[in-house]
């Protein structure tokens, strides 16, 4: 199959929103100070058909068992801004390309999602906003999908070496000593 065959269909989405749902995890903790543990564990790629609800407001139980119970929250629109590109980019190429997921607690803290993002700098701001973020690992779909926004967007600047200034005059006599 020709690669022009291969991304056919693709250019549809390759705009900059794709849709998205979380996948977070509850289980039941062994310590006495904490009922239970929730976590983030996935990002699946696509809308969930007949399950596909509003984001931020109820989840459907996808799995139960043994103290697990894992919810998947539907109806996120993961959105790629070409002025955050740069912190697109380095999420890419970092050893373990992330997803962040930020989710607000509520009275029982109990997280529910509410955005999900690749930008390492939106990340790092809800943090400071004492929101919760989680990362999951970067499904395959969305890295190639971000990858060719950054490659339409955004080119990384050359490092320049900066050169020191010569303080010294021909004789070797610091100048700036001199001239205070």
């Amino acid at each position: 199959m020709s690669e022009a065959m291969a991304l056919e269909g693709v250019e549809k989405r390759l705009s900059g929103s794709f849709p998205v749902s979380v996948i977070m995890q509850k289980k039941i903790s062994e310590n006495a100070w904490v009922d239970e543990i929730w976590e983030a564990i996935g990002v699946t790629v696509g809308s969930q058909g007949d399950i596909d609800i509003t984001a931020g407001e109820n989840s459907k139980v996808i799995f139960q068992q043994q103290g697990i119970t894992r919810y998947l929250n539907s109806g996120f629109k993961l959105e790629l801004f070409a002025d955050e590109c740069e912190s697109y980019y380095y999420n890419l190429i970092s050893p373990t390309p992330r997803c962040f997921i930020i989710a607000e607690l509520d009275e029982n803290d109990i997280p529910t999602p509410f955005l999900v993002s690749l930008s390492y700098d939106a990340a790092h701001a809800y943090l400071e906003g004492d929101e919760t973020v989680y990362a999951v690992d970067l499904p395959p779909e969305l890295y190639r999908w971000s990858e060719d926004f950054i490659l339409r967007h955004y080119a990384p600047e050359k490092k320049i070496k900066r050169k020191r200034t010569n303080w010294k005059d021909d004789t070797g006599v610091n100048v700036r000593k001199h001239s205070l």
